[in-house]
């Protein structure tokens, strides 16, 4: 409430009124001169077409924390700086992801010079793992009803051991403690969700001071804010939020397959992709498609990678396993080098991503397993087949009717003519005489003339 000096029927109607504008209007109203007064009527009367032109920016991340969703979240604050937007609404739906990427996130929040709403909704919404430290870290952090938070126990790909696990674990915790401390949010709570991975429905949040308010839609959730004050780098902010206009900023195209091929599993599968394509354009050259899709396969898994942690050993070990196939189709092993081939597949898939980068930055056993049986299969049947084609003899052209047999047409004093597959064929002994009828086998070609022996 505001009162300033006026008298006392000006003062009562400040009392009254709603907000710190209204009561300057009236005072200036009685103050001022009758052009004055016209400018003051048209001002009060466009007052509430002003305050609904305020915006709020609202984006939607339905899927794991990966670099390109740390991307996207830092071009929309920017866009709410630069649009002078009255808050940037972040509705959260993840099951977590890579912890790099969420240290941009959370920095990127907290440097924020508008207010951030983290929202966990819709209903069935889940904030988990790296999605707790997104929430947490938000100016006013809500959720819709029938959702939770929780579970941010960091989860590795691959075995470690005990010291570098309490490493990893007690820097997620220290670093979700500091978020919480800044944030004024339960300390104690966030340092479980790491350490003991507590999770929490909505009413249980709110009750322990984890999240501001619940709300059931983005309507209610700006109403619920509205006059809220706000503490950030650049000063205090309150929000005017009650009639603001919602204005939906989504991902481009772009972003939206950068986002799906981020996926550990998406980029392994384009890696064998990649692989097999290839291989089977070297050992088949001209069929060109498989070598097309090969190429852009591996483009694209280069790029996802370059986005995750990648353990270099992992990559070799594929590598590896890659070379043994192709070794085996070549050389009789009786299955050796196959089923190190195997091995050395399992290894690298498991290893392929740092341990340390969340549950989402694990490489699932389903994919491993069938893109080692996939692979195993590729190499032994489909280039085993290309390569043994290779190697039948010739069953057409000239260089076929080496070794064919056929019989003498006539008596071959050296030249004659010879039957071979139902062809006459002009023909040179190469053994003397062969009488008519005779078998006889071809030794060699020259040009269309046959060189051949008595089959004695």
């Amino acid at each position: 409430m505001v009162t300033i000096s006026f008298s006392k029927d000006q003062a009562e109607c400040c009392e009254i009124s709603l907000n710190y504008t209204e009561c300057f209007l009236f005072y200036a109203w009685h103050k001022s001169s009758f052009m004055k007064r016209v400018a003051l009527y048209f001002a009060v009367l466009f007052f509430p077409l002003i305050i609904s032109a305020q915006k709020v920016i609202s984006i939607d991340l339905d899927s794991t924390i990966n670099p390109a969703t740390a991307d996207f979240i830092h071009r929309a604050i920017i866009k709410s700086e630069k649009e002078h937007a009255e808050c940037l609404i972040i509705h959260l739906n993840t099951p977590g992801g890579l912890l790099k990427s969420t240290r941009y996130i959370v920095g990127d929040i907290m440097g924020s010079s508008v207010p951030v709403i983290v929202y966990i909704a819709p209903s069935g919404a889940d904030a988990g793992s790296a999605g707790v430290f997104v929430t947490l870290s938000a100016n006013i952090a809500a959720m819709a009803p029938g959702t939770n938070i929780g579970a941010a126990h960091p989860v590795t790909s691959g075995e470690i051991d005990s010291i570098m696990y309490g490493k990893i674990t007690n820097d997620a915790a220290a670093f979700i403690r500091t978020i919480a401390k800044e944030r004024h949010r339960n300390v104690q709570w966030a340092d479980n969700a790491v350490r003991r991975s507590y999770s929490y429905s909505e009413t249980e949040a709110l009750q322990d001071t984890v999240i501001d308010l619940i709300a059931k839609n983005d309507a209610e959730l700006l109403k619920l804010v509205d006059g809220r004050k706000i503490d950030l780098n650049s000063g205090v902010a309150t929000l005017h939020t009650k009639s603001a206009q919602i204005e939906k900023y989504k991902m481009t195209l772009i972003e939206k397959l950068l986002n799906i091929i981020s996926d550990p599993n998406i980029a392994y599968i384009l890696m064998m992709l990649g692989f097999y394509g290839i291989m089977f354009e070297l050992y088949s050259p001209g069929t060109i498609l498989p070598g097309i899709i090969g190429v852009i396969s591996l483009i694209l898994a280069f790029y996802s990678l370059q986005t995750l942690p990648v353990n270099y050993a992992g990559m070799a070990l594929i590598a590896f396993a890659l070379l043994l196939f192709l070794l085996e189709v070549k050389i009789a092993s009786h299955g050796i080098l196959a089923i190190g081939g195997i091995i050395s597949l399992i290894l690298g898939s498991m290893m392929l991503i740092r341990t340390g980068s969340g549950e989402v930055g694990r490489i699932s056993w389903t994919v491993i397993i069938s893109a080692s049986v996939i692979t195993a299969l590729f190499f032994l049947f489909v280039i085993g087949m290309g390569i043994r084609a290779q190697r039948l003899k010739p069953t057409t052209g000239m260089s076929a009717l080496a070794g064919e047999t056929g019989t003498a047409s006539e008596t071959l004093n050296t030249l004659g003519m010879v039957v071979v597959h139902g062809e006459l064929w002009q023909a040179e002994s190469l053994s003397g005489v062969i009488n008519k009828g005779d078998p006889i086998r071809v030794k060699s070609m020259e040009g269309f003339k046959l060189f051949v022996e008595r089959i004695s």
